[in-house]
C-alpha cells in the first residue's frame, strides 16, 4: 500500500510539474520566428534598361530583422554556417565573382572570441554583363539566398531563400539610365 501511495505521489508532482513548465516551453518556442521570415531580401539592377555588350551590378540588399544576426561569408570558425548567395544566370548573361560586405565582429555569450556576422542590413552585389547574345526583352536571374539566423539566445535552422531579379535587356547601344543610386555608388 506505501508502495502504492509512492507511486501515486510520484505521479502526481511529474504531472504538476509537466502542467507547470510545458506551456512556458510551448510559448518560448513560438516567440521564435520561421527563420525564413528573419531577412527580407530585395534584389536591385543598376541599369534599365541593360543594352547587349554592357557591364552592370545586381544586388541583393538583405533586411535583417532586429535582435538577430546572420553569419557573414567569411564565417569565423569552420562550425558556422556562412551566407551564400548563387544565381542561375540565362543564356547570354554571364556573372564576375560575387562581391560579399565585411561583416562586423561581435561578442556574444556563447562564444569566446567575437563573430563575424550581418545585423540590421547588409547588401551583396553580382558583378553582370549582357552578352552580345543575350536575349532582348525582360530577363529573370534566379537567385538562392542562403544564412542562419541567430539571436543572442538560439540559432534557428539554417535555410535558403529563393530570391529573383528582373531586368529588361535592349539592343546594343540603347540608351540605358543608372538606377538606384542609394544602392550603387557613381562609376
Amino acid at each position: 500500500m506505501r508502495r502504492a501511495f509512492l507511486r501515486l505521489t510520484a505521479f502526481a508532482l511529474l504531472w504538476a510539474v509537466a502542467v507547470t513548465v510545458s506551456p512556458r516551453i510551448l510559448f518560448a518556442q513560438s516567440r521564435l520566428p520561421n527563420a525564413k521570415d528573419v531577412v527580407s531580401p530585395s534584389a536591385y539592377v543598376s541599369l534599365a534598361p541593360v543594352p547587349r555588350g554592357r557591364s552592370f551590378e545586381l544586388a541583393v540588399v538583405l533586411k535583417i530583422r532586429p535582435g538577430f544576426h546572420i553569419n557573414a561569408r567569411e564565417a569565423s570558425a569552420d562550425y558556422l554556417i556562412p551566407t551564400e548567395l548563387r544565381a542561375d544566370l540565362p543564356a547570354g548573361i554571364k556573372a564576375g565573382e560575387t562581391v560579399y560586405p565585411k561583416g562586423t565582429l561581435q561578442k556574444f555569450a556563447f562564444s569566446k572570441t567575437p563573430l563575424n556576422v550581418y545585423a540590421d542590413r547588409a547588401t551583396i552585389l553580382v558583378p553582370l554583363a549582357a552578352e552580345s547574345n543575350a536575349p532582348l526583352g525582360p530577363v529573370k536571374v534566379a537567385l538562392r539566398l542562403r544564412y542562419q539566423a541567430c539571436s543572442m539566445e538560439v540559432c534557428l535552422p539554417p535555410v535558403t531563400l529563393d530570391v529573383d531579379a528582373a531586368f529588361e535587356v535592349a539592343a546594343a547601344g540603347a540608351a540605358a539610365k543608372s538606377v538606384h543610386p542609394e544602392i550603387f555608388s557613381p562609376k
